[in-house]
C-alpha cells in the first residue's frame, strides 16, 4: 500500500467512512469481547490514538452539531476497553502475537490480524461458539480457489461435522499438488495459552520472522486442534486493488450510497 501507507497506517486506511482497524475491533465487540489489546510498532502509534480521546476536536464538532461524526467510536470505546503495547521490532506475526503474553494471563483469547475484515457475517462470534463447544485453539478457514492455494497456509484434517475439521497437519504456501485441502488460514483465530511456549521455540524463519503457522503445527503435537469454515466474505485491505473493491463491496450494501454511485460505476464500465 504504499506510497499512502508511508506516514498512515494501512489498518487506518478508510472502509467507507471508518478506518479498517475500527471494523476489526468492532467484531471483536460483537462476539462479546469486553477487552482488546493492540500489538502496533513505534511507527504505528496514530493506531492508538484513533481509539483515544480528543476532546479539542469532540469540541469543535459538538459546537458545529456535528457530533454524530464521531458517535461510532464513542459508543465503541462504552462498550470495551481497549489496551496497546508495543512490538519492539517487527519479528513476524508469530513475535507480534508473543506481545500478548502477559496481557491476556494464561487464558485462551480472540487473535485477529488487523488488515482483514468481513462482510456477512462475524468470524470472532463463530470461533467463539466453537472454542466454548471444543476448547483449545480454533482457526478459522475458507476455501479458496487452486490458483490461490501457494498464497496462504493450507490445514488438512478430519471433518468432526459440517463446518468443523480436527486438524492434523498445517502447511504454509504450498504447491496445488501438495497441498492437504484448499482451505486456508483467514486471519482469524481463537488461540489456546499453550501457543505462548510453541512460539518461544519457534526459530526465525524466511526474513529472520517468527511465523505464527509453525507455532501452530508445534501446537497441534501438544492438544487439539480445530477449524472452522467461517460464514462471512474475507476482505483483504493490503494491496490497492482490493482495498478500492471492499470500498465498493461495503458501499453497495448501503441504499443511498449505491444509487449516488450508481450512475459512476456504470459509465466506468461503459
Amino acid at each position: 500500500m504504499l506510497p499512502a501507507a508511508k506516514a498512515v497506517p494501512k489498518e487506518l486506511l478508510p472502509v467507507l467512512d471508518k478506518p479498517v482497524i475500527q471494523y476489526v475491533v468492532e467484531e471483536a465487540a460483537g462476539a462479546g469481547i469486553e477487552d482488546v489489546l493492540l500489538v502496533v510498532s513505534r511507527e504505528k502509534r496514530a493506531v492508538e490514538d484513533h481509539f483515544d480521546r480528543n476532546p479539542e476536536l469532540e469540541e469543535r464538532l459538538r459546537d458545529a452539531g456535528k457530533d454524530s461524526l464521531l458517535a461510532s467510536v464513542a459508543e465503541l470505546a462504552g462498550r470495551v476497553k481497549i489496551h496497546s503495547t508495543r512490538q519492539p521490532r517487527q519479528l513476524g506475526l508469530g513475535d507480534a502475537v508473543l506481545q500478548a503474553e502477559r496481557h491476556v494471563g494464561g487464558e485462551a483469547f480472540l487473535c485477529l490480524l488487523g488488515d482483514t475484515i468481513f462482510s456477512e457475517g462475524v468470524p470472532a462470534r463463530q470461533l467463539a461458539a466453537a472454542h466454548a463447544e471444543f476448547g483449545g485453539t480454533i482457526i478459522g478457514l475458507e476455501e479458496v480457489p487452486p490458483e490461490k492455494v501457494s498464497r496462504y497456509g493450507i490445514v488438512g484434517g478430519t471433518p468432526v461435522r459440517e463446518g468443523v475439521l480436527k486438524l492434523d497437519t498445517l502447511v504454509e504456501k504450498p504447491s496445488i499438488d501438495l497441498a492437504p485441502s484448499r482451505l486456508a488460514i483467514a486471519a482469524r483465530y481463537v488461540l489456546s495459552p499453550g501457543i505462548f511456549a510453541c512460539l518461544r521455540n519457534t526459530a526465525p524463519g524466511a526474513g529472520g520472522e517468527i511465523q505464527l503457522t509453525d507455532a501452530l503445527r508445534a501446537l497441534l503435537l501438544r492438544e487439539p486442534v480445530h477449524g472452522v469454515i467461517l460464514r462471512g466474505r474475507r476482505h483483504d485491505v493490503g494491496n490497492p486493488i482490493d482495498w478500492l473493491k471492499t470500498n465498493l463491496l461495503f458501499a453497495a450494501r448501503d441504499e443511498a450510497m449505491r444509487t449516488a454511485l450508481g450512475s459512476t460505476i456504470r459509465e466506468l464500465i461503459d
